[in-house]
């Protein structure tokens, strides 16, 4: 039987459960019983949780339906458990350095007790204050185990079931579970408490509670407001029943009907409903208010009077007279971000005050940078499935060019850009629009990202000093995140780390990306009209090499003698060097058997013409994992970046084929052909099954259904299997003889 029994909810945090999960399996006190509680076998954070079980036989998923929320997952958590204490610990919290060492010697200084409640940390979400919102609850409590009659304080109102270890035992004498619905935690620890015999307090922080940018659940708004009084009704009852003492049912009333008056004075929690609220509760403090009782002071002791009253008409003048003053100060401080130059801002803000224009979609890829990326597909599919949706590109003026014939557009900055940006109904970027950019009343924001994060992203970056500088304000980051309506998602790691990266209200699609549609509806003679126009020479082996940029670089550096390459790897072989975006300078040309094509418009052109591709830590490796080609990871420096820059996950523990680590190695794998064997394939094959299950070749048109068409999830094409998808075939032989 395990010391510690540790249940972990899942539901809606596959973003971070790895870290949570990590954050036990790390303690220095190993005595435990892993528990998540995920979904579905095929949810995401079922995923997450089956690949720390491989790795650690005291993780043990369980599975419970979402429709039995927070309190089926811990009641399903505490079936299975088996040790000896139960402890809870949500998907996106984590256990604090040292927390299950430090427990067990506290509960071997105390002896066995029913309920031991730990003090915990509330970490911001990103910059203010830790606090310990139960270290005044616990500071009186008495040094060793006590029956709870001697700190009648500790009525479990205000503490929540993961900051305290629950002894299995006495959980299963009084048949104790989760209540179901919202606040299960006042009825968990309402009820424990009254339950207890015997009780210890350890101020030690077993938690890092990290508050969400969303704001906690449970004081958004919203009807499951009602759950409160509901759970406070449940402890309340059975108080009754168990014919508490006036010592201790004062304070339980007393705190019960803070947490209760606070919802009701709190308008923009309940956008309706509030008179039945408040005559709601007002009925339940009456019935349960113990012999005695005295309301506190101060204004809190007048909605106290004024509930037991049942005068709900000066309570709302009274909680309204507080709250004007602050309505006020808020009206006055707002300000309308607005671009730059007066008589553009004059001009944005008139356009503005003119309704949207229902068939008017506004695309930007790249920063201006050109027709490019997921915007360009989804607005070439845009034009065969919703004609009447209006399209224009946003591109900067020397970028002009790229854009095709027939494709509408404006230059950024300019006059008529604004006029579209201020007006259109869709805005798609693969990147963000300005900061000046006002997300409207009826908009529709659509990121679609440009690559699967192999590397850090969004405020992730913030720990590594490097990156933080170059990204600049985060608070203007997320400022654009908030616009978002929509998240594109390639696969389903891609949805964990946009959640955490970039924390915010919108909806993942998990579509694929339309920019790799591209890669099974094209041909034989899509890839040899490609080639001819790059000048592959007819019957070459065409290598990509496409390294990413170095935050810790100043320029870009190719990392390779690309000449000696490819007189070290065969007499057939020619490199087309892709550089970063970053170093795109509208350069094209050759040099012996290396291609530039950094300036090629497409990227997609440029793998689609490639027999293989050698990179490093570019994104391109997992668009290009499509076409099932070969490719070669070439990772000299994997340590420096992984260290500079961050990354996600370990690519040298799960690589997409072979890796290189010096320019002697790369040339040995394509010499002797080892790039493209057995081994290499059966490494691409699990490549492929982790980041490219939704690239089917239909991405581009479920999401004009679903974001210009409004078409629901359950109308859109379905997902074509890894393994029925045929990838446009490569134009040379790929084994050498």
């Amino acid at each position: 039987m395990p010391r510690f029994s540790i249940i972990v909810p899942s539901h809606g945090v596959a973003g971070r459960l790895g870290q949570a999960l990590d954050s036990v399996l790390a303690q220095s006190f190993g005595d435990f019983e892993l528990i998540p509680v995920c979904d579905a076998a095929g949810s995401p954070a079922a995923g997450v949780a089956a690949g720390h079980a491989e790795r650690d036989s005291r993780v043990a998923p369980v599975h419970a339906p979402p429709s039995e929320g927070l309190a089926g997952a811990r009641n399903a958590g505490v079936r299975a458990a088996t040790g000896t204490y139960l402890l809870f610990l949500d998907g996106d919290d984590v256990l604090a350095p040292g927390a299950l060492a430090a427990l067990d010697a506290r509960l071997a200084e105390t002896g066995p007790v029913d309920v031991l409640p730990c003090e915990h940390e509330r970490v911001p979400w990103w910059e203010g204050e830790v606090t310990r919102p139960v270290a005044a609850l616990l500071e009186h409590a008495p040094a060793g185990a006590f029956a709870p009659a001697r700190a009648p304080h500790l009525t479990g109102v205000g503490l929540p079931a993961w900051s305290a270890a629950w002894r299995r035992a006495f959980v299963a004498e009084h048949e104790l579970a989760f209540p179901p619905g919202w606040f299960t935690d006042v009825g968990w620890c309402g009820r424990a408490l009254l339950r207890a015999e015997r009780v210890a307090v350890s101020r030690r922080v077993l938690v890092r509670h990290r508050a969400r940018r969303q704001g906690d659940r449970l004081r958004l708004p919203g009807a499951h407001h009602h759950d409160l009084l509901d759970q406070a009704e449940r402890v309340l009852d059975e108080a009754a029943g168990l014919g508490l003492p006036a010592e201790r049912s004062g304070p339980l009333f007393e705190q019960l009907f803070a947490a209760v008056l606070k919802t009701a004075a709190h308008p923009r929690r309940l956008p309706s409903g509030r008179r039945e609220f408040f005559r709601r509760a007002s009925v339940l403090y009456r019935r349960h208010r113990p012999a005695g009782f005295r309301p506190p002071g101060g204004s809190l002791g007048v909605q106290h009077r004024l509930l037991g009253a049942g005068s709900y008409e000066a309570f709302a003048a009274l909680r309204d007279t507080r709250r004007a003053a602050g309505r006020a100060a808020g009206r006055a401080a707002a300000a309308l971000p607005r671009p730059r130059g007066l008589r553009t801002r004059l001009h944005y803000g008139l356009q503005l005050r003119r309704p949207l224009d229902p068939d008017l979609a506004v695309y930007c890829a790249y920063w201006g940078r050109g027709y490019a990326c997921n915007p360009a597909a989804i607005h070439a599919k845009a034009r065969e499935l919703a004609p009447h949706v209006r399209g224009v590109f946003l591109v900067e003026a020397d970028q002009a060019h790229t854009v095709p014939d027939g494709v509408e557009y404006a230059v950024l900055g300019s006059h008529r850009a604004w006029e579209l940006l201020a007006r259109a109904t869709y805005l798609v970027n693969n990147a963000n629009f300005a900061e000046g950019v006002v997300k409207r009343p009826g908009s529709v924001h659509l990121q679609t990202q440009h690559g699967t994060p192999l590397k850090t992203m969004g405020v992730d970056q913030s720990v590594y000093p490097v990156v933080a500088a170059a990204t600049g304000s985060f608070t203007k980051l997320l400022g654009r995140v908030d616009r978002w309506d929509y998240n594109l998602s390639s696969n389903p790691h891609s949805t964990r780390v946009w959640e955490r990266a970039f924390p915010g209200s919108y909806e993942h699609l998990e579509y694929g990306y339309p920019r790799n549609d591209v890669y099974v509806t094209a041909g034989a003679d899509d890839v040899a009209r490609v080639r001819a126009e790059l000048g592959v020479p007819e019957g070459a082996r065409a290598v990509l090499y496409a390294p990413t940029h170095r935050d810790h670089h100043t320029g870009f550096e190719p990392g390779l003698d690309l000449e000696a390459f490819c007189e070290a790897a065969g007499e057939d072989v020619v490199v087309l060097l892709r550089a970063h975006y970053f170093y795109d300078r509208g350069r094209r040309g050759r040099g012996g058997r290396v291609i530039d094509v950094t300036a090629h418009r497409s990227s997609e052109d440029v793998c689609l013409a490639a027999d293989a591709l050698v990179t490093d830590y570019s994104s391109i490796m997992f668009d290009y994992a499509n076409l099932d080609r070969p490719i070669v990871v070439y990772a000299d420096d994997w340590e420096v970046y992984r260290e500079t820059r961050g990354v996600c996950f370990d690519l040298m523990a799960a690589p997409p084929g072979r890796v290189a680590r010096t320019p002697q190695e790369l040339a040995r794998v394509f010499r002797d052909g080892s790039y493209a064997d057995q081994e290499a394939a059966a490494l691409r094959a699990a490549f492929r099954e982790r980041f490219c299950p939704f690239d089917d070749g239909r991405a581009a048109e479920r999401v004009v259904r679903r974001v210009l068409l409004g078409e629901p999830p359950e109308a859109l094409p379905p997902v074509i299997p890894l393994a029925e998808r045929v990838p446009a075939p490569a134009a040379a032989t790929l084994v050498r003889s």
